[in-house]
């Protein structure tokens, strides 16, 4: 718009000029010879009617747009999405792990769980998922090194195994560990009021522990709303609720519903990605939503049937899988949605989920 007002202005300032040399010959026609020797010759001044006047005009017109640009270029502009990446891909994946309940006891249950379960119904959902092993920290790890590496739930040490913050970094991607109720960025220590280590897999890792810059990708969840906002989610998000909202446990008053108090959390706190232009567009965000085990009592595959919901503007929109499936399969769809063309541990081997994808 600037670029038109300059031009407009320059424009005006040339007419200007012209009709003051127009003018001024039609003065040196008019004069006869006879006043001719009597009347001094006029004066031509580098003033507005002549073009070095229009010149300067000029110059003080673009030099003053000029300035200007350079005082609003400090101005950010609004959020212009980006084009979509190739079919199967996706600028951003977020995976959230809920706690320790069984497929019966949230699918279908729109009474308790409405939130869940309608995002279940508009896109997809697998009804033939299980978990690997009980308890939590086994299926942590599998999520994101592709093996349970131990299913002590007071495991505190140094994880060196292959992992996918390795590939993550190795591909030149971003990551996130958005944990609820974590004390500190970069926080590596053991569990809080609400805040349990057994549940930040990422915080394990050798890759993490022992590299300051990496570190400073283990942040309390509240990051996660302004990251959002400010459109600078990173490519890979793994979002822990603390253990007051995750469905496994209430606050220390012991009053709560577990399951209604966990979908009303993912309504406040997830839903607004499907209000990011960022997110919420072809190729911008994948979503998943599912739990780390069920009921101890359901051992079938290791770990119990459990809940698996995807959503995006790539997922198929009413799509039920029977396909069955664990967490090494999600770890490998999340790097597959990212470009990634190695994967850690059981990835390797794992079966893709693309089928909930639109176009497959």
């Amino acid at each position: 718009m600037k670029k038109y007002v300059v031009v407009l202005i320059v424009f005006i300032l040339v007419c200007i000029g012209i009709f003051g040399m127009v003018k001024l010959a039609s003065r040196n026609r008019s004069a006869s010879p006879d006043n001719a020797q009597n009347q001094s010759a006029p004066s031509i001044q580098p003033n507005l009617f002549s073009f070095s006047g229009v010149l300067k005009s000029i110059e003080q017109t673009v030099g003053s747009s000029s300035s200007q640009d350079g005082n609003q270029a400090q101005v950010p502009s609004p959020f212009k999405p980006l084009p979509a990446p190739p079919k199967g891909r996706a600028r951003h994946v977020v995976i959230v792990l809920e706690e320790n309940q069984g497929y019966q006891k949230v699918m279908g249950n729109t009474q308790e769980m409405p939130y869940l379960n309608s995002l279940a119904s508009t896109y997809a959902y697998s009804k033939n998922y299980y978990a690997n092993t009980h308890p939590s920290i086994g299926n942590y790890f599998m999520l994101t090194a592709g093996d349970t590496i131990t299913n002590n739930s007071s495991h505190t040490d140094t994880v060196t195994d292959d992992n996918i913050v390795r590939h993550l970094v190795a591909a030149g991607k971003t990551w996130k560990e958005y944990s609820e109720g974590l004390p500190s960025i970069g926080f590596t220590g053991s569990s809080g009021e609400s805040y349990d280590q057994d549940h930040t897999p990422l915080a394990f890792y050798s890759d993490v522990r022992d590299n300051p810059d990496q570190k400073k990708n283990l942040v309390p969840f509240s990051q996660f709303t302004k990251d959002l906002a400010d459109n600078k989610l990173p490519d890979y998000s793994f979002i822990i609720p603390n253990s007051y909202n995750d469905a496994d446990g209430c606050p220390p008053s012991g009053d709560c519903n577990l399951l209604a108090t966990a979908d009303n959390w993912l309504k406040t706190n997830i839903d607004p990605v499907f209000k990011s232009a960022d997110f919420n567009s072809p190729g911008g965000g994948i979503l998943i939503i599912t739990f780390d085990e069920a009921a101890k009592s359901d051992k079938t595959h290791g770990g119990g049937q459990i809940p698996w919901i995807v959503a995006g503007a790539d997922v198929k929109k009413g799509f039920v899988s029977n396909t069955f499936y664990q967490h090494e399969n999600t770890l490998r769809f999340m790097a597959e949605l990212l470009g990634l063309t190695s994967f850690p541990g059981k990835a390797a081997s794992a079966a893709s989920m693309k089928e909930f994808l639109t176009g497959y």
